[in-house]
């Protein structure tokens, strides 16, 4: 009973963790991009389609990272080529990629679909109890944890990683050091979406192998706080996506158990955690302001 519980949770925590990445990079350049939602559904419906097109998962998850990516490309250009607002960018995306995902996948809606299988690693995988948690999961898990380790080594042990905190730090200072802000934000941007794709075909292909309209579930706004939550930290971005991965998963088995807590309540019940740990983060300002990027949110024109 315990293993299937984990089971789940590690399917309902990946989606978050990888999509928070993807954004904590773009924030970590100083963009702040609240489209996620919407380019998790483009992901999740362009996965979905390829897959139901080709026969193959694997093409679908290139399918929904491309798609990701591409959508992110609309933000960009809006953002750091015509510098529009960022706040209000990344809401018209949101709704964009909600009303463009349900157009696309209209037809396929009610159709089964091919759920990518999970990847058996001899002997590891027949360890009992951690075999089927760790060494028996499909390939979109083991990319999340490489992410994980890649993006913490990329931002805290790289050069160009170290180049781009300075970016989202004080951009006009590392423009004046020579540092391409447009260039570096464009490809921090882009890789922000390709994780939200990502993170979407893991919702058609694993999570629930179908297409719903609005399968993200509000799971995009959820990635977002994880961000802050998580300081601006890969590390303690896997810790809290687990953690509201449990709190996702809890509510249901809460209401499976008959536990006479009213359903709607229950359902709430991540965002409600959402919003309190929002809560008790805003009391230690301190600690949010050394971490969060100086630049964040701000617009860079270099002849200004």
């Amino acid at each position: 009973m315990l293993e299937a519980i984990l089971l789940t949770v590690i399917t309902a925590a990946t989606p978050l963790v990888i999509a928070a990445l993807g954004e904590l990079v773009t924030e970590r350049s100083g963009v702040l991009n609240l489209g996620v939602e919407g380019m998790m559904i483009m992901g999740a419906v362009v996965a979905f389609v390829a897959t139901q097109t080709t026969g193959s998962p694997y093409i679908g998850v290139v399918a929904g990272i491309t798609a990701g990516a591409a959508f992110s490309l609309l933000f960009g250009f809006l953002t750091l080529t015509l510098v529009a607002n960022q706040v209000a960018t990344g809401l018209a995306l949101t709704i964009l990629g909600l009303g463009l995902s349900g157009q696309i996948g209209e037809s396929y809606v009610g159709q089964p679909g091919i759920k990518l299988q999970p990847i058996n690693i001899p002997i590891l995988g027949d360890i009992p109890f951690l075999g089927p948690l760790l060494f028996r999961q499909d390939l979109i898990f083991y990319l999340s944890i490489a992410l994980v380790i890649g993006i913490h080594w990329f931002l805290f042990r790289s050069r160009t990683g170290l180049k781009m905190r300075a970016i989202g730090d004080n951009h006009s200072s590392a423009h004046a050091l020579g540092i391409n802000v447009i260039r570096t934000r464009y490809l921090a941007v882009m890789f922000g979406g390709a994780c939200s794709g990502l993170a979407g075909a893991q919702l058609s292909l694993v999570y629930t192998p179908q297409w719903v309209e609005n399968m993200a579930a509000g799971r995009g706004w959820i990635a977002l706080a994880l961000v802050v939550f998580a300081s601006w930290r890969p590390l303690r971005v896997l810790a809290g996506g687990y953690l509201f991965g449990a709190v996702t998963i809890g509510q249901l088995h809460a209401q499976a158990f008959g536990i006479g807590i009213p359903s709607q309540f229950l359902s709430a019940l991540p965002y409600v955690a959402t919003i309190v740990v929002l809560i008790i983060i805003s009391h230690n300002r301190r600690t949010t302001l050394i971490n969060t990027p100086a630049s964040l949110g701000k617009p860079f024109v270099p002849e200004r």
